[in-house]
């Protein structure tokens, strides 16, 4: 069977369909594959792909470079607080329905897809990639695999599901 690539509008999520498997890449290795906005929604545009095609009987999720994710990209963000005088331009109301949408419809969407998805973890994963991989059906880790909340760490609670998910496993 020949492979196809899943279209997802941007070069930092890559995807591609052969032999029944989809396999969703992280791919900004130069930040570790941290996500931002443009990300979380090409992610949700691979996820939706491989969720609805029927040819799909299992879902990959990885990353480029030696790393899984490692999150939300702070630094993206402080560039972009710098260049618009706050969180994004947006109210505190708008930032949180944004975030609580881009939470479901991205490790939401990973733990409630009917097919299975495992995190093939090359490296290092935290914040909210540690929240992806959790929320996979299955996690198989590189030995040179590190994990950590990050968050923790400044003293915030877990994002994309991280605490609940960490409890299921």
């Amino acid at each position: 069977m020949t492979a196809r690539a899943i279209e997802t509008g941007s070069p930092h999520i890559l995807g591609r369909i052969e032999s029944g498997v989809a396999t969703i890449i992280f791919n900004r290795p130069e930040r570790r594959n941290a996500v931002g906005p443009e990300m979380l929604h090409a992610l949700e545009v691979a996820l939706d792909a491989a969720d609805r095609d029927d040819a799909v009987r299992a879902v990959v999720l990885t990353g480029a470079g030696g790393a899984f994710c490692a999150g939300g990209d702070v630094k993206g963000m402080d560039e972009t607080n710098r260049a618009e005088g706050g969180p994004g331009g947006m109210s505190i109301d708008a930032a949180i329905t944004w975030q609580r949408r881009n939470q479901r419809n991205t490790s939401g969407r990973i733990y409630t897809m009917p097919k299975p998805v495992i995190a093939s973890i090359p490296g290092a994963v935290a914040g909210a990639g540690l929240s992806f991989a959790l929320a996979c059906d299955l996690r198989i880790a590189s030995e040179n695999a590190v994990f950590t909340t990050a968050f923790a760490r400044v003293g915030f609670s877990g994002d994309y599901g991280g605490s609940y998910f960490l409890t299921q496993v």
